[in-house]
């Protein structure tokens, strides 16, 4: 349940495009495709506004899969939720570099509690901000929408940020995009360097999830 290591296309399909009237069943329908990760999107109504789930939601989906449970804390003070989190069954932790708290203390509290951490920046966030603290994650997420709601469309601008990042911190990282991401602008990401990609209404809003993770990882892989 631990994030896959760098080198490979992972599609990440994001929860908050399922159905929440059987959670767990989505997950299990996705998990069919093969995926290795399943996106949780964690929202306070405070750092952006929209309210989605918490750590009971979590620890009930925990108790029937195996993905590893990438959660991206869009919260304004992720150092107080954190533990919570981890317990409740997050294998991968992301934070905002614009929220509250010293981030090398979070990033130390997030690998404390035997998770991995990432960081975020969202799409006004110049890159060079993360570059103190990259060398201390395990990925970096870039996002090509501004974070609270899905079905948004993809900021190709946005995204140009994976080329200075790969360049900047060559293999060793997971590079993540979340954001207007399907079959077409997959491509596009794959080839400004993201291996990582956030799926949401392009498979849960699709009536064969497997067919759908498959063009958007072939997509991906042409890069």
């Amino acid at each position: 349940m631990q994030l896959p290591k760098p080198g490979t296309i992972e599609i990440a399909p994001s929860l908050l495009s399922a159905d929440f009237s059987c959670l767990a069943e989505e997950v299990a329908d996705v998990e069919k495709s093969g995926v290795k990760i399943i996106h949780l999107d964690i929202m306070d109504g405070h750092f952006v506004p929209n309210i989605t789930i918490g750590p009971p939601v979590i620890a009930s989906l925990r108790k029937t899969s195996d993905l590893c449970f990438d959660a991206h804390l869009m919260i304004s003070q992720p150092q107080k939720y954190i533990k919570d989190f981890a317990k409740a069954g997050a294998n991968h932790i992301t934070f905002h570099i614009e929220a509250e708290g010293d981030p090398r203390e979070t990033i130390s509290m997030i690998e404390s509690f035997g998770c991995s951490a990432g960081i975020c920046i969202k799409p006004a966030t110049n890159p060079e901000e993360v570059l103190e603290i990259a060398s201390l994650c395990r990925m970096i997420l870039v996002m090509t929408v501004e974070p609270g709601f899905g079905g948004q469309v993809f900021r190709e601008k946005c995204a140009e940020k994976c080329i200075f990042l790969r360049e900047t911190l060559g293999k060793d990282v997971r590079i993540e995009v979340d954001g207007g991401i399907n079959e077409t602008t997959a491509g596009k990401a794959g080839e400004l360097g993201a291996d990582t990609l956030v799926a949401g209404s392009a498979v849960f809003g699709s009536k064969n999830r497997q067919e759908a993770v498959e063009k958007i990882s072939a997509s991906a892989k042409k890069r």
